[in-house]
């Protein structure tokens, strides 16, 4: 297990997002834990939901390959033993989502999901459709294509149809917003443009109006910070 700390302030001072209210959990320090060879999609929007927001945290890694995350201690603080869990103080929770829902609700400032009401239903929305459809997306173009380099054969007729499906959808949701989902950046964009760049990373064709938008998601500061972060040889 691996840990480093991400600090925000002056490039000085360690310095922790002020605190909203009286609730103490707000002053106690966070940890995410996620994968150690930095694929995890849903390790990443919850890394860059904490960077948006520029909460201070620790950043731990677990091998999956030797089996960590099912180790005694990480398997007591994480109900599901999966990767990415965040600990905030004495609680645990995991799930990308849910994660990065506690985050919005507990630090408010700087939002990474919509205000509108109807606009943050629907982007939730797509967060779930991402993480519980498209399976043979998923399958056929592993995220090792996106951080590695690691091609993958022609999709099969299942994945060229998710394919499509995706295309549909993604097209429908950018038809009046060629930069964002909902008319601002929130934390879905960054999950659309990962299943995207499954496609295009690996060679994929994709109407260019998607590739431009995947790739303007995939240049913000935050999005480049996991990028960039040093892995593992496979």
């Amino acid at each position: 297990m691996k840990n480093m700390n991400f600090i925000y302030g002056d490039g000085s001072l360690s310095l922790m997002v002020p605190a909203y209210g009286d609730d103490a959990m707000n002053n106690s320090r966070l940890c995410l834990y996620v994968d150690a060879q930095f694929t995890s999609p849903y390790a990443m929007s919850c890394f860059v939901a904490l960077r948006e927001k520029e909460i201070e945290f620790e950043l731990s890694s677990l091998d999956l390959g030797t089996l960590e995350h099912q180790a005694q201690g990480f398997s007591r603080l994480s109900l599901t033993q999966r990767v990415p869990t965040l600990v905030h103080g004495d609680f645990a929770l995991s799930e990308s989502s849910a994660i990065t829902e506690y985050l919005e609700e507990l630090f408010p400032r700087t939002p990474i999901y919509p205000v509108n009401s109807l606009l943050r239903a629907r982007a939730r929305q797509v967060q779930a459709w991402l993480r519980s459809d498209l399976l043979p997306i998923r399958q056929e173009r592993s995220t090792l294509g996106v951080f590695y380099g690691v091609k993958s054969g022609p999709l099969s007729a299942s994945a060229e149809s998710a394919k499509q499906k995706l295309v549909n959808a993604a097209q429908l949701l950018l038809a009046d917003d060629p930069d964002y989902l909902f008319g601002r950046w929130s934390i879905a964009d960054v999950d659309l443009a990962l299943m995207l760049n499954r496609l295009i990373f690996n060679g994929d064709s994709l109407p260019a109006r998607l590739e431009d938008y995947a790739q303007r998601q995939w240049q913000r500061p935050t999005v480049q910070e996991w990028v960039k972060l040093t892995r593992p040889l496979l």
